[in-house]
């Protein structure tokens, strides 16, 4: 009984030190995840102006060449945007632009986000969560908010982790032979 004893003890010895290892190896995981995430307080929205459309142009053609993201790279489109009183922020951490954010207030007291755009190198880093997070939150009280974006889109995990519900597919949405599904 005594050895039976000794060898449950050993038993249970090999399974805590395992589990050490375990915790110590994803304490680690945990560390360099957090180093990797802006904090949020760092990230400011600074309200776009027409001055802005060549940065607004420069971050959008970071983003060409994808099938699940219609950038805007033309200074027209940007200009259109602003005459239909689109809200457009840059989004920065320590002066340096991280991309852009714009939505439209529409006449049925309704909210279409028309872009979220991060520069590749800042992506898969909580900022667009965290900047749509902040617009959610200063939307607060409007009767509905949509967004369109594609289907294979990765950021559409994101968008249900929201709460934003796909309504519906649209085939060739923006006339580039693309669908595209609303939320």
């Amino acid at each position: 009984q005594e050895k039976a004893l000794l060898k449950e003890a050993e038993t249970a010895k090999e399974k805590y030190e395992k589990l050490k290892e375990t915790i110590e190896l994803l304490q680690g995981k945990y560390d360099l995840c957090r180093l990797k995430l802006p904090s949020p307080e760092k990230l400011i929205l600074v309200k776009a102006m027409r001055g802005d459309i060549s940065k607004l142009v420069e971050i959008e053609k970071q983003l060409t060449g994808s099938k699940t993201y219609s950038a805007m790279t033309d200074e027209n489109e940007w200009l259109d945007e602003f005459e239909k009183g689109a809200i457009i922020y840059l989004i920065k951490k320590d002066n340096e632009i991280l991309g852009n954010v714009s939505y439209e207030k529409r006449k049925d007291r309704s909210i279409y986000i028309s872009g979220l755009a991060i520069i590749p190198r800042f992506q898969k880093q909580g900022i667009g969560r965290e900047v749509l997070r902040r617009i959610l939150e200063e939307l607060n009280g409007f009767s509905r908010i949509d967004l369109v974006t594609h289907p294979e889109n990765p950021a559409v995990k994101l968008y249900e982790s929201l709460g934003f519900k796909i309504e519906s597919r649209k085939e060739n949405y923006y006339g580039d032979s693309e669908p595209r599904l609303i939320l």
